[in-house]
């Protein structure tokens, strides 16, 4: 019998000696250092895990995957594989010039042939690939304040794989994955595509999943990026690991996908099929909602929770992998097992128990019990030493508003309220502070006040991820900077934005230091809320007033929202 799902795929590496060789001529070519989730896209460029793609997609591919999710030779492929580079590094740029493309540190991983080199429409791009052109969506969001503005299509020359040094011996690329398969006869095969820690709900989908297409399982994590504020991969694969032995080994095994996951809904699942083909499995679990990245600026869903499953089924013939739709598991207490909600015949006569991530990230923040049927318990431990509850993890509170309208002064009573109560050292990032030690080649452009405000986030992000408490208190006008900052930092514990709402006329009465007066006179250029824009917080987590209300008070409810996030306990 053939076994067309396992035999060796192409990969676009060369041999060792041509390797040596290309490496040597490498010196002379123009280098782009690849960003984190080009070097995802890369290694799958590489490995064949984004077969049939020979390289980041030309113009005329790209536009057809946008427009219609074909490349320009028909095939189905239905993400945009680009590389996105800085205007000026595409200036200089001959067609058909090879460059280097290497990692942070320098390394050569593989040499690309630019042929193509243009400026894409990334409204049009997340319209038609994100389904709107929403700020909400994280993909969005990249395309428009991360990507660099010009797109280099061409085919790629793979040198070496990106380096790892975590887990090695989990990560397979497909043609280890497909002899692996061969060895064990495993025919077909069901991939689980996750970003979550799994719990016993996961388990037993998985379990039916693979009895009901009568396939073994391959447990396939994303180990490459996945959305701002989901659990690291470390502890997720440390999860995983524990959960590993729960399953039969005969017929299960986990692999890690290294994938810049885009959140993509619908045309995201239809991505993951083509990938999980590569990789020698027959099947695919498909969810609800299946990779959403959450709801949208309106506040609604950005997609509907059967859109990926419909996408799929029409596509899936041509992909040539099977869907296995997600069942949602809930659980009967009366008969302590996992059935799925949809098949329970008497249950308006049964209790049905069901925690969903939301209420697990609450309980888990607050130091509440985790039931066993819920989660196993090695699984709990795991996330409780990433996560310990809130009131001992590290939080940022982040002022901003107008020169003068009172956002030092406040910082500096939290400041020593906090200290007060003692517990977890506690940072005071001030304006002049940081101007001092961290800033003190810049000037007051719009380019070097974001520097600015983005080093204040980053050195925010460590004292967070090391449990302390950072005070920051900048004017920070810019929506998109203050957004970077917060993602920086949510990473690692909570971001409190307070809005200091002093009207502009009040500071500019207050003007201790005289600058309203210079700005009016046009001795200060760009000055906030004379000559240069403040765009005000839309939903901060605090706003103050701080017109006739004195100090202590507005340090008082910064301490109240603090208390009610659980990040103090006021014992």
């Amino acid at each position: 019998m053939s076994m067309p799902n396992l035999a060796p795929i192409p990969e676009l590496y060369v041999s060792h000696e041509s390797a040596l060789k290309l490496k040597d001529e490498a010196g002379n070519l123009p280098s782009w250092d690849l960003t984190p989730r080009q070097i995802c896209d890369l290694e799958l460029l590489m490995n064949g895990g984004f077969n049939p793609l020979k390289g980041f997609l030309t113009e005329e591919d790209y536009d057809g995957v946008v427009e219609n999710m074909r490349l320009a030779d028909g095939s189905l492929w239905p993400m945009p594989i680009t590389l996105d580079v800085s205007e000026e590094f595409a200036e200089g740029l001959e067609p058909g010039q090879d460059i280097a493309l290497r990692d942070q540190e320098g390394v050569l991983l593989a040499i690309m042939s630019v042929t193509d080199n243009w400026v894409p429409n990334k409204a049009k791009e997340a319209e038609k690939v994100f389904g709107a052109d929403d700020l909400a969506h994280p993909a969005v969001n990249y395309l428009h304040n991360h990507a660099g503005k010009v797109y280099l299509g061409g085919p790629v020359t793979g040198i070496q794989q990106p380096v790892h040094y975590d887990f090695r011996a989990r990560r397979d690329t497909p043609n280890e994955l497909r002899a692996y398969f061969r060895k064990l006869g495993w025919r077909k095969v069901v991939a689980f595509q996750t970003r979550n820690p799994l719990h016993r709900a996961h388990q037993e989908l998985t379990f039916r999943a693979a009895k009901d297409a009568q396939a073994n399982l391959l447990i396939h994590p994303v180990v490459g990026m996945t959305k701002p504020g989901d659990v690291d991969h470390f502890t997720r694969v440390r999860c995983y690991e524990a959960v590993l032995d729960k399953y039969p080994q005969s017929t299960t095994t986990m692999s890690l996908l290294p994938l810049a996951m885009r959140m993509a809904g619908p045309r995201e699942a239809v991505w993951h099929g083509l990938i999980r083909k590569n990789f020698g499995c027959s099947h695919i679990i498909i969810g609800r909602d299946h990779a959403g990245p959450g709801k949208n600026s309106a506040g609604e869903d950005f997609y509907g929770a059967y859109d990926a499953q419909d996408l799929f089924r029409e596509n899936a013939e041509e992909m040539g992998i099977e869907m296995v739709d997600f069942k949602h598991m809930v659980y009967v207490q009366e008969r302590a097992q996992y059935e799925p909600a949809d098949e329970i015949a008497d249950k308006d006569e049964v209790t049905i128990l069901n925690i969903s991530g939301t209420e697990l990230r609450r309980r888990l923040a607050e130091g509440l019990e985790i039931p066993e049927w819920f989660s196993f318990p090695e699984v709990v431990k795991e996330l409780r030493r990433t996560k310990p509850p809130r009131a001992q993890q590290g939080f940022t509170v982040f002022f901003t508003g107008f020169s003068g309208s009172g956002k030092s002064t406040i910082a500096n009573a939290l400041m020593v309220k906090l200290m007060e109560m003692g517990g977890r050292p506690t940072t005071l990032l001030d304006g002049d502070v940081v101007r001092k030690h961290l800033s003190s080649e810049l000037g007051f452009s719009k380019e070097h006040r974001d520097l600015n405000i983005q080093r204040i986030g980053y050195v925010a992000s460590e004292i967070t991820k090391n449990g302390g408490i950072a005070i920051c208190a900048p004017i920070a006008p810019y929506a998109a900077t203050r957004r970077t900052v917060r993602e920086m930092i949510e990473q690692y514990g909570a971001f409190v934005e307070v809005h200091v709402a002093t009207t502009i006329e009040e500071c500019e009465r207050r003007d201790r230091k005289g600058l309203y007066k210079l700005a009016r006179e046009g001795k200060i250029k760009e000055f906030t809320g004379i000559s240069d824009p403040y765009d005000v917080p839309e939903n901060p987590e605090l706003r103050v007033e701080t017109e006739n209300v004195d100090v202590d008070n507005c340090a008082h409810q910064v301490l109240l929202k603090l208390e009610a996030l659980g990040l103090i306990g006021l014992q």
